[in-house]
């Protein structure tokens, strides 16, 4: 097997709802690079799991949560509070590129220092080319996560990104490609008309063959870089229209 093989979606009763994981098995011989807590780092992996938890997860063992519902072994575990099942999926010249896609606290990477995140409403495509400063007047016309009721409806966040390429990646083409998913992300989140460059809780994995001639860049302009910037950015931009369109329909999504 040399690509992205296909998840597997289970159910689980937790905290009172049903929530689903996704669960990729790509077997021996194969190169991970993650910012997931469990799993994370760069070293070989067997699998990635995307699980989704409550909105206002708060439990103080996620690496262990996370352990526990995967198969063992060594393997890659992420979390959202976004609708796994909702998954959006692009291909670009080999690479593949899976997002899960939630949006209810957007933020900007460089936030003024002790200003939270509340939940925002999705902007429309004419606000696409909004600056941060324009959103956080915004954020000042009132908290679109508080109830008429007074209480505080849990806003799904996270923005969980795997990639997978049927090469090798030398360790630093690695750390490139990961800025390159990143980069792809926030292109796509702007383009669909949403002012942030993501979630304060985004995660992001890229899978490459532990055997053969090594990449040595990830860029967005070098070959593989850019094929994976194209299908990040596609399945991202399809995640966050589907959000959008779902929210419509509920409100407290």
């Amino acid at each position: 097997m040399t690509g992205l093989p296909r998840p597997s979606l289970t159910y689980r009763t937790e905290d009172g709802l049903r929530l689903g994981a996704l669960l990729w098995r790509f077997g021996p011989g194969w190169r991970m690079i993650s910012s997931a807590m469990l799993g994370g780092g760069v070293g070989r992996r067997e699998w990635v799991l995307n699980a989704q938890v409550a909105a206002g997860y708060s439990r103080m063992d996620p690496v262990e949560h996370m352990d526990a519902l995967g198969p063992g072994g060594p393997g890659v575990g992420m979390m959202t509070a976004a609708v796994v099942e909702r998954y959006a999926a692009a291909e670009d010249g080999g690479a593949e590129a899976v997002a899960t896609v939630g949006l209810g606290v957007p933020t900007w990477a460089a936030a003024p220092e002790g200003v939270p995140d509340p939940g925002l409403p999705a902007a429309p495509e004419s606000a696409r080319e909004t600056a941060p400063e324009s959103a956080r007047e915004t954020v000042g016309a009132g908290d679109a996560g508080v109830l008429e009721t007074g209480g505080r409806a849990p806003r799904p966040g996270t923005i969980n990104i795997l990639v997978a390429v049927p090469v090798a990646f030398s360790d630093p083409a690695l750390v490139n490609a990961v800025m390159t998913v990143t980069e792809a992300k926030t292109q796509a989140l702007l383009e669909a008309g949403f002012p942030c460059t993501g979630t304060a809780s985004d995660a992001v994995c890229v899978a490459v063959r532990e055997d053969g001639p090594a990449e040595a860049f990830g860029g967005p302009r070098s070959v593989w870089g850019a094929r994976i910037a194209r299908a990040v950015h596609r399945a991202v931009l399809d995640g966050a229209r589907d959000w959008r369109a779902r929210r419509e329909h509920s409100p407290l999504l």
